[in-house]
């Protein structure tokens, strides 16, 4: 371990030189181009939410706070090969030995570890993320040279043209003015460089979540609202305007392919418990007294186990940008 990567942070943010550091044996150039980065985090903030908020305030704190929950079920999903959308978006990175590779929001390091294995033995791999718990969380298990910063996707603290690819798994959903962050990663490509991210647009209306979203507005208060990422998510959400802000990022080349998933879940009890990590809920059970949380899994329990009382199959969408830069 060497210097610390972290960006500085604004006021209200979680002060630099506050301890964290990056993983891996040794950053390089990365550790001072980190260190110029103007991004902020929040994810110290306290628990208590008020219902309209920034991105940048909401998002890092509710993740940092269920990094590990977040990590095990991505985990398992990923290795039963469930999260299509993901893996469609590594096989678009073209990610290979000797490449130098950043993932964006890369959370606890879920795909920035497979990425790892990609462009072994002799590649690089740095994952940034905004939200300090989940890079906490990262450089706790990271292979060989592979390093983590916390990071603002929308301002990098990196060099032009220092990456052969770019990776964003489920994330820029959640930034506020996507235009830069996919501006970014147009300046950090290296010409011929691929961009490639999912993000996830929607689940099918099943009977589970009706019968989960029943409990959950009878126990717990509303979700707290991003006030800033209403026209990202529109923007993401429809694979034509998602093209378009690519191109008008920059990127000549893009396309926009719609990744369908299923994801299998064992019984009841495991479908309710994993979903407790998903941010609106987390955000949710958050805001209230522990033991309300637990009256509310063991009910949405109850109520799924009655009408299903065996395995559960769920259904969602995921689009996948794949951009070149030239």
């Amino acid at each position: 371990m060497h210097a610390t990567v972290q960006p500085d942070g604004p006021a209200g943010g979680v002060a630099a030189g506050s301890g964290q550091r990056t993983s891996g044996r040794h950053p390089g150039r990365w550790a001072d181009q980190c260190r110029r980065a103007g991004s902020g985090d929040v994810a110290g903030a306290g628990v208590a939410q008020p219902r309209g908020v920034k991105s940048k305030e909401l998002y890092p704190a509710v993740f940092s706070r269920h990094a590990e929950a977040y990590k095990s079920r991505l985990d398992e999903i990923m290795a039963r090969g469930e999260a299509r959308g993901r893996l469609r978006m590594l096989e678009g990175s073209g990610a290979a030995p000797g490449m130098t590779v950043l993932d964006l929001a890369c959370g606890p390091g879920n795909i920035t570890r497979l990425l790892a294995q990609r462009v072994r033995p002799d590649g690089r791999v740095l994952g940034v993320d905004l939200a300090r718990g989940m890079i906490a969380l990262a450089a706790r298990e990271h292979p060989p040279r592979t390093w983590f910063a916390v990071m603002d996707i929308e301002r990098l603290g990196l060099s032009d043209k220092s990456f052969d690819a770019i990776t964003c798994g489920h994330g820029l959903q959640f930034a506020p003015d996507l235009g830069r962050a996919l501006r970014e990663g147009w300046r950090v490509l290296r010409p011929s460089g691929i961009l490639a991210a999912s993000v996830p647009v929607a689940r099918t209306d099943e009977s589970v979540w009706t019968l989960i979203d029943r409990v959950v507005d009878r126990h717990l208060p509303p979700a707290p609202k991003a006030l800033d990422d209403s026209a990202t998510r529109a923007t993401v959400s429809d694979p034509d305007a998602f093209r378009s802000a690519a191109q008008a990022a920059g990127f000549p080349s893009a396309s926009v392919e719609v990744v369908d998933e299923k994801v299998h879940w064992d019984s009841a009890e495991m479908l309710v418990s994993r979903c407790m990590s998903w941010w609106q809920l987390a955000s949710r059970i958050d805001a209230v007294d522990p033991s309300l949380g637990e009256t509310f899994m063991a009910e949405a329990t109850e109520a799924v186990r009655r009408e299903h009382p065996g395995a559960i199959t769920t259904h969602s969408r995921n689009l996948v940008l794949i951009a070149r830069r030239a």
